[in-house]
């Protein structure tokens, strides 16, 4: 039994977001053209442009599938009273999203410029601007706030330490990054509600 041309439809936008993705972050979501992907995916342009008009729309399909769990966290969190557990555990599990949605972070953190302006590049900026937000709730002295501050810093920006002359797999360098953000996380005084 074949499948359905709905399934079908579903799996030929998945291979393409799959190979632009694969593109975005070898060669540069500027350096990348549709016919690349066309040509990449052994499809004609106009076959290409059925699924997706231009490369944002496929950036954009990308951003909501890979930033879907941040999306979930910070909803999470809003809901959630501010104390130093609640952010403990925020930090936790951005830290997790991040391993997930990386590519899509990668992309925007190699092409600002070019992203800055496209309604995608602020969805991703939202999102950590929201995460820092959240972080930051409540009461909190100056040096907690550093500290705060330090511990986001170290969870969001540590996920772009190169791979090479690093020792360990990601999972560990992110597990690693994690202890060290919560460490410094644990001098904060505690937020009052």
């Amino acid at each position: 039994m074949g499948s359905t041309p709905q399934a079908r439809r579903s799996d030929t936008r998945e291979r393409i977001q799959k190979t632009a993705l694969d593109l975005f972050v070898s060669r540069g979501y500027e350096k990348t053209s549709l016919r690349e992907i066309a040509e990449e995916l052994g499809v004609t342009k106009a076959a290409l442009y059925y699924h997706f008009k231009t490369k944002e729309d496929i950036l954009s399909a990308l951003s909501k599938d890979l930033g879907r769990p941040v999306d979930e966290l910070i909803a999470w969190a809003e809901e959630q009273p501010p104390t130093m557990e609640t952010k403990r555990e925020l930090l936790r599990r951005y830290s997790a999203a991040l391993a997930s949605a990386m590519p899509i972070y990668h992309i925007l953190q190699e092409n600002q410029a070019t992203l800055r302006d496209l309604a995608v590049g602020r969805e991703l900026s939202d999102r950590v601007t929201a995460i820092s937000r959240l972080m930051h709730a409540g009461e909190l002295e100056f040096g907690c706030r550093m500290r705060v501050a330090s511990a986001v810093l170290t969870v969001h920006f540590g996920a772009f330490v190169p791979d090479a002359g690093a020792s360990g797999t990601a999972e560990q360098r992110r597990e690693a990054l994690l202890d060290v953000a919560l460490d410094v996380l644990s001098g904060a005084a505690a937020p009052t509600v």
